[in-house]
């Protein structure tokens, strides 16, 4: 198979050096005004958490037989036991503080659990053959699909969450608030717990304190295209699902037939907002929908879940949050709220409103990267985010390149190179001091080739059916996570990841320290092409660090770098000093110009010391 990163890769983020004098590693630009435009006042919060997002069904797979809609018998599936002390501990020494258990929750799907007490589901709404693990059949369960033994499955998850936590890492699982499978009903509540929709008027199209939103005197009709296992017929698939009255489907959709384009899996849940009256809110007195949802947090912060990823938190009321986080915080203070969240003008709101810790850096981070890394963009969709977009905030800002919603960046359908994530991933992890996340296989190249089944040729990882991940599998070398059938080039961009990721971790500057852009002190630089050169500073008073990625992928540039005056000071350093640059990313030995080569998809990271 190509080699993603050549032999002659090896030098992927590695700068050498020309010889220029010392006064020219320092040299001050002295037109930044009092109020300067290349930082913020805003005092950083340490918030690095290093994420490690799996797909829990994928992750231990070992099965590369990967059948398009193959059953689990056919195509394998991961367990919680998979993911043993020898799996955690390569997951810590990648730099990982978290892991995110995608896909816990017990969920609809097509797979016959029958002889195990669980009803079948009617695959005329389930999406794929393992089935969506955003559509949620028993908030109180986990699926049955993780265990080896079906009957022991929370005690096996419960043992995964205290491997987890033995192995130095914290446990993350998924929230979905917003929307459950058609199919709903929890046989694990506990005891005395009113299940959703147990006590709804159903003859009324809303009532505050019903759970879902119902479509009187009308008959629910699945999509007429909806063909959920190609060729083949799922369980109880005859294009019909009896619902009446039809309940409201997950993605807003106030019609009994729901396109193959909606949700249609799905049913919405009710907080409250009575949408077909110009969205009244309901909130005199707590919705019923608030306190079930709390008596669920509360369930799994007991079973020593350390965070939650709450999903499309804008889909729900802002003042459920503003309620339901402090309430779980009194019964687990240190516990993490982390939301999915797509609209900057909201940002600040779900933060100080709605109390959550983190929320995703999608449409400004993640989106002007993916512009760059396909060579689309520029760097002044970074200086945006941090200027404007997320100015006040950015600690509190999770930023990623890969999740199991986005497409992967070796696919054709993103940049086709997993090496472009080298200067992205770099700036990802070290503009800011929130948390920073990767995905299972990011780290090795993973290209998400084919189509899986209900997940066509996209360049995602399904996860919607049984499969093995194949770059993935080469990492997991039959249960060993030695990265033992690893090509040299996938070797080396695991290698690249961890640096950056303990780098991320441990440095202190990174972790906690101020941000300074040198866009403005180099860009009339010769060989500094400010679209596709990016540099800057974090620093506090142990620590200072330069940060420089090219993103160009077949320049090489040669400009000599220069850092403000102001900026100096404001690090505490004296303009006048002459200073060593360290790359601690790319362990190169100190020198004390900054007159670069910068190699093509290159990344550094400089600590800057005074010279002895």
């Amino acid at each position: 198979m190509k080699k993603f990163l050549p032999a002659a890769g090896v030098f992927l983020a590695l700068a050498s050096f020309q010889s220029v004098s010392p006064a020219d590693s320092a040299r001050a630009v002295s037109t930044v005004s009092f109020s300067d435009p290349n930082t913020t006042n805003e005092v950083p919060q340490d918030n690095k958490i290093i994420i490690y997002q799996m797909m829990t069904r994928l992750f231990g797979n070992k099965s590369t037989t990967n059948k398009p809609h193959g059953t689990i018998a056919e195509n394998g599936v991961g367990k919680f036991n998979d993911i043993n002390s020898t799996a955690l501990q390569a997951i810590k020494q990648l730099g990982a503080t978290h892991v995110w258990y995608t896909g816990v929750l017990e969920h609809a799907t097509m797979t016959d659990y029958t002889k195990d007490g669980i009803p079948l589901d009617d695959a005329d709404v389930v999406k794929g053959r393992a089935g969506s693990p955003y559509a949620i059949k028993d908030y109180y369960d986990v699926s049955p699909d993780l265990a080896v033994n079906v009957k022991n499955r929370m005690l096996e998850f419960e043992g995964l969450v205290k491997r987890t936590h033995a192995n130095g890492l914290k446990v993350i699982i998924d929230f979905i608030p917003n929307h459950v499978a058609r199919t709903y009903k929890s046989d694990a509540k506990p005891l005395g717990v009113v299940d959703l929709g147990e006590r709804d008027d159903k003859t009324k199209a809303f009532a505050p304190n019903n759970n879902f939103y119902y479509l009187p005197g009308q008959s629910l009709v699945v999509p007429k295209a909806n063909n959920p296992l190609g060729a083949a017929q799922g369980p109880k698939e005859d294009g019909k699902f009896a619902e009446m009255p039809a309940k409201v489907t997950g993605n807003d959709v106030f019609s009994a037939t729901p396109s193959i384009d909606d949700w249609f899996e799905t049913i919405k849940l009710n907080y409250g907002v009575d949408y077909q009256n110009h969205r009244q809110l309901h909130f005199e007195q707590v919705p019923d929908t608030w306190v079930k949802m709390r008596d669920i947090l509360v369930y799994w912060a007991k079973k020593d879940v350390d965070a939650f990823r709450c999903d499309m938190v804008e889909m729900t009321p802002v003042e459920f949050w503003a309620w339901v986080i402090p309430e779980v915080k009194k019964v687990k203070p240190d516990i993490l709220f982390m939301a999915e969240a797509y609209n900057p003008k909201e940002y600040k709101t779900y933060l100080e409103k709605g109390h959550f810790d983190y929320l995703y850096d999608k449409v400004g981070l993640y989106d002007g990267l993916r512009r760059l890394m396909r060579g689309e963009g520029n760097t002044e969709d970074i200086t945006r985010v941090w200027r404007e977009e997320s100015r006040g905030f950015s600690s509190h800002m999770l930023r990623f390149l890969e999740n199991h919603d986005e497409q992967r960046i070796a696919s054709k359908d993103f940049a086709g190179d997993p090496r472009t994530a080298i200067p992205a991933m770099t700036v990802t992890a070290t503009l800011a001091s929130g948390p920073v996340m990767v995905y299972f296989g990011q780290e090795v190249g993973e290209p998400a080739h084919g189509a899986e089944g209900f997940s066509g040729e996209d360049g995602r990882t399904t996860i919607f059916d049984y499969w093995g991940v194949p770059f993935h599998q080469r990492w997991v070398n039959g249960g060993k996570f030695d990265g033992g059938k690893l090509d040299e080039g996938q070797k080396e961009l695991r290698s690249f990841y961890a640096r950056l990721l303990n780098l991320t971790g441990s440095s202190d500057a990174i972790r906690r320290g101020k941000f300074y852009e040198l866009q403005d002190a180099n860009n009339l630089g010769r060989e500094y092409d400010q679209k596709q050169v990016y540099s800057y500073l974090r620093y506090t008073d142990k620590q200072k660090l330069l940060i420089v990625v090219n993103f160009s992928r077949d320049k090489t540039l040669h400009p000599t770098l220069r850092i403000p005056a102001e900026a100096l000071k404001a690090m505490g350093l004296d303009p006048n000093r002459v200073y060593t640059y360290t790359d601690v990313l790319n362990n190169t030995p100190a020198v004390t110009s900054l007159a670069l080569t910068l190699a093509p998809l290159s990344a550094h990271v400089f600590e800057i010391q005074p010279r002895k």
